[in-house]
């Protein structure tokens, strides 16, 4: 079990915005080599100007990932940290969504997030030391309207967190599950969008006979909700890419790092009302809050 934090570079993904962006400058600050990775490089120049390391990474691209990591090992050593932060939110109704969409998001969120870890243990294991630090999502623990194929690939990277925390402990290397709640970022833009341009249907028909979408409502529903987490009460209760980033250094620099980190106190009232209420019970809490069709 490891129980000092790792010296050595710091690979982040999805470094563009939000939670990567704030990581990689707060790390920076404190002194450590960063690798910030984006899809495209001039997405993270400024990053660059400020003596950040960046390169061109896509998760869904095996000869990215793996140029990557060489790049960093023949550069600066084996990676130390390695932050899985590349994702997004798809939303829609599960019917409606295609499966090429649904592949994607699995790609983004956990496929790339999967073979990254991969490649870069080998180095780890032969440092005698490492830390992975995954950003999971409380909906990575409870699932909210709309979001079957988000939640879906953040319960996976829970699960495949767990397991990998148990395979690699004895070689030295700490497996850290972060696990933000609401967070003002372009996220939520991604996510609407996504629930808006959901189709009508993916098999080809409307079932309601009148030419109208089926869920319109219950769509409407949760584009609503994200605006009422973003302007309501609930968005000043919110936190923002650095508060998350400041919990990042912790994990990273703690000589024996939580395996997770359950950030707002939003998330951590959901939770608990998840665990105390019956499955049937917390449906309906949640059919009342967002006003989902009945």
């Amino acid at each position: 079990m490891a129980t000092n934090a790792p010296s050595g570079p710091i690979l982040i993904t999805g470094s563009s915005s939000g939670i990567g962006r704030a990581s990689a400058l707060a790390l920076h600050a404190e002194g450590r080599i960063v690798y910030a990775t984006a899809r495209r490089l001039d997405s993270i120049q400024d990053l660059a100007d400020q003596g950040i390391h960046t390169l061109a990474l896509d998760v869904t691209d095996e000869d990215s990932m793996v140029h990557a990591v060489r790049v960093i090992e023949a550069e600066s050593g084996p990676v130390a940290v390695l932050i899985n932060n590349a994702g997004y939110g798809l939303y829609g109704a599960v019917e409606q969504v295609p499966m090429a969409d649904i592949r994607r998001q699995f790609d983004t969120n956990f496929f790339g997030l999967v073979r990254l870890t991969q490649l870069v243990l080998p180095g780890m294991r032969r440092a005698g030391a490492g830390r992975i630090l995954n950003v999971s999502s409380m909906g990575g623990r409870v699932t909210l309207p709309g979001g079957a194929f988000y939640h879906a690939s953040k319960y996976a990277v829970e699960a495949l967190s767990d397991a990998l925390r148990m395979d690699v402990a004895q070689f030295g290397i700490d497996v850290v599950i972060i696990e933000p709640g609401p967070v003002k970022t372009p996220w939520n833009d991604i996510a609407v969008d996504s629930m808006q341009g959901a189709p009508t249907n993916v098999n080809g028909a409307v079932d309601n006979g009148a030419g109208q979408d089926p869920y319109a409502d219950y769509k409407q529903a949760v584009t609503a909700s994200f605006a009422s987490a973003q302007r309501g009460p609930l968005g000043r209760l919110a936190s923002s890419a650095e508060d998350i980033a400041a919990v990042i250094v912790k994990a990273v620099t703690a000589p024996k790092p939580r395996t997770r980190y359950l950030i707002n106190a939003v998330a951590k009232g959901m939770l608990i009302t998840r665990r105390l209420l019956p499955t049937r019970a917390s449906d309906a809490v949640l059919a009342r809050q967002y006003g989902l069709p009945r």
